[in-house]
């Protein structure tokens, strides 16, 4: 889902939410007729939000929702920098706000107007400071690490602590990593010492160096479709992000997740409001609703993803509280770090390191 949403995923959704939400309209089908109190038009990741809290915050708010979805950070980027569409509330990730607010494409949000960001814990308020330094800009929505899924049938427990498992020569073709260079990157950069935002040219190409010796045992390189290869067992092991494990456990009991001791990434997305929204006020009751304890529940139960919200996490069940993959501990965020963005040559120095792994024989 975060990461890589298929594109016939993100249109099924936009299409159920035209015919039978009822109220979500896309501003890209023409006119609509906005509610007694005015518009807030959203940009969002496919489903990343419980349609049933687009239908109430229209009723308590009289805001009429208008709602696109994007696939991944680096499509929704150059919509926001075009202006040719205008969003009032979008949620991008991490290191992506962080761009945005290099270029001068986001404006403050009036946190008098959000009070419920009280509920967003401590913990990932400094969390978003690494890419928000004044947590004036972004209110994080939703959070979590990338690490290890694993088969218990297949793979020991103590085996996947480290990020060395991933090279065992007898998981062979039956380990999957990630189509995408940054998170690819993260086993071989931790377990080589470096940060995973480095920009050291000599630590690159020796972390590259590390997937393309691993690249003959990849079973193949994904986004989505590691859910059906894990609940299918297909596949013993792989790279994840710990959004995902809730929905692929609830049909595959046998499937874990780890974040190895030498670290990983800790990733968030954020609401964020364009420089150019038209209608700031609106955006910013849209962010405020989305904090209130019972809504974020409500989205929590709807995405899986793991919610920073305080408030929310009072309201769960105590089966989710103790789900450590979902809602890990202190110590595992402490030995993980956020993606930052690390400028347009750099973007184009990984992207050349990606085609190398890929065209490794």
């Amino acid at each position: 889902m975060k990461k890589g949403i298929a594109y016939l995923l993100a249109l099924a959704v936009l299409m159920a939410m035209l015919a039978g939400c009822g109220n979500a309209e896309s501003s890209q089908e023409g006119e609509f007729k906005a509610g007694e109190n005015g518009v807030v038009k959203v940009y969002n990741w496919g489903d990343y939000i419980d349609e049933e809290v687009i239908d109430l915050f229209e009723k308590e708010t009289g805001i009429e929702v208008v709602y696109d979805l994007f696939e991944n950070n680096e499509e929704m980027y150059p919509i926001i920098e075009a202006g040719g569409r205008v969003y009032d509330a979008v949620c991008p990730s991490d290191y992506m706000i962080e761009r945005m607010l290099r270029n001068g494409l986001l404006q403050k949000i009036n946190m008098d107007n959000v009070p419920n960001i009280e509920y967003i814990g401590q913990t990932h308020m400094q969390g978003a400071q690494s890419f928000d330094p004044e947590n004036a800009y972004a209110v994080p929505y939703t959070f979590g690490t990338v690490g290890i899924m694993y088969n218990t049938t297949m793979v020991g427990e103590d085996e996947v602590k480290s990020w060395n498992v991933l090279w065992e020569e007898k998981y062979s073709q039956s380990i999957v990593m990630y189509e995408s260079v940054r998170d690819s990157l993260v086993p071989a950069l931790r377990l080589l010492g470096y940060s995973l935002n480095t920009t050291d040219r000599g630590q690159l190409e020796e972390a590259t160096q590390r997937l393309v010796e691993q690249k003959p045992l990849v079973y193949s390189y994904v986004m989505d479709q590691i859910k059906d290869l894990m609940i299918n067992g297909e596949v013993a092991l792989g790279l994840a992000y710990s959004g995902e494990v809730l929905a692929i456990q609830e049909q595959n009991p046998d499937i874990a997740f780890c974040v190895p001791d030498e670290g990983s990434n800790y990733y968030m997305d954020a609401w964020v409001i364009p420089e150019n929204a038209e209608n700031k006020e609106n955006a910013e009751a849209w962010i405020n609703f989305l904090c209130r304890p019972d809504i974020a529940k409500r989205n929590f139960e709807y995405i899986t993803y793991s919610t920073p919200n305080e408030g929310a996490i009072e309201l769960l069940d105590e089966s989710y509280l103790e789900n450590k993959d979902v809602f890990p501990e202190d110590e595992v965020i402490a030995r993980c770090e956020v993606f930052q963005y690390l400028g347009e040559e750099m973007d184009q120095y990984y992207a050349d390191l990606w085609k190398r792994v890929k065209a490794a024989r």
